[in-house]
């Protein structure tokens, strides 16, 4: 056996699973070394190459399955919400709210908000879900003031988006935004249920008001890469004091 004969078996399993639905479960790698007459190394290494292509996901315990990635696009012209961006890319967003605490305003956070440091404000923590897969996990930060009772809003109604629009009157609008990739810390590890050494998405933002300016929310999203593939889209629209996304 040549040492690409892995290759051409992720190949013909690439074309396989092409038209599967998201979460179909992948031939394990005795299976696949049966079925191709390959040693478990070459079969664990297809996978492993379908793996890196983002084409499936290996859950521990549970097997392999067939993986869905959608677009996340972040825009002027598109609300900041997480349900509303991942209803727009075709799949099923649902949230679970970690904490919602009062807390005073970190000084690393005060510039971004317009607030100073030790002013009050929400802070909610999130997991969010595409499909059922923990994709997300946000850390949220909005003047008390905004939206007084959230906390007991959120109970009701999983978009933060909507219940600003609906108890501040607001339209909130992505003023600025940060897209990076790095390694989350612990908690979020814990929450995505992701390896130590995977990079995931790092998304910054700030949301104002579009008739005001006002500021009301600044964010930091830990998104999955295998489950989302960030996408900026760039306008010519300049907040006070905030650039484009970029």
């Amino acid at each position: 056996m040549t040492s690409t004969r892995y290759l051409d078996i992720a190949e013909k399993l690439a074309v396989e699973i092409a038209g599967s639905a998201p979460g179909t479960r992948v031939s394990s790698e005795p299976e696949l070394a049966a079925r191709f007459g390959v040693g478990r190394a070459a079969a664990r290494s297809a996978l492993q190459e379908l793996e890196r292509r983002l084409l499936v996901r290996r859950v521990r315990g549970a097997g392999t399955f067939v993986n869905r990635r959608i677009d996340y696009v972040i825009s002027h012209s598109r609300p900041p919400s997480w349900h509303a961006t991942v209803e727009a890319a075709g799949a099923t967003p649902r949230s679970q709210i970690k904490s919602v605490d009062r807390l005073p305003l970190p000084a690393g956070r005060a510039a971004h908000l317009d607030r100073p440091a030790g002013a009050l404000m929400h802070r909610v923590v999130r997991t969010f879900y595409i499909d059922d897969l923990p994709a997300s996990w946000i850390e949220e930060w909005i003047p008390v003031e905004v939206a007084p009772d959230l906390d007991l809003a959120l109970h009701s109604v999983e978009s933060i988006d909507l219940v600003l629009r609906q108890m501040g009157r607001v339209a909130p609008v992505r003023a600025w935004c940060r897209a990076s990739v790095d390694l989350p810390p612990p908690e979020v590890l814990r929450g995505l249920g992701i390896e130590a050494s995977v990079p995931v998405w790092l998304v910054d933002s700030v949301s104002r008001d579009a008739r005001t300016g006002q500021v009301l929310m600044a964010s930091s999203a830990w998104t999955r890469a295998d489950a989302v593939r960030v996408v900026v889209e760039l306008s010519d629209t300049v907040y006070p004091e905030e650039k484009t996304c970029g």
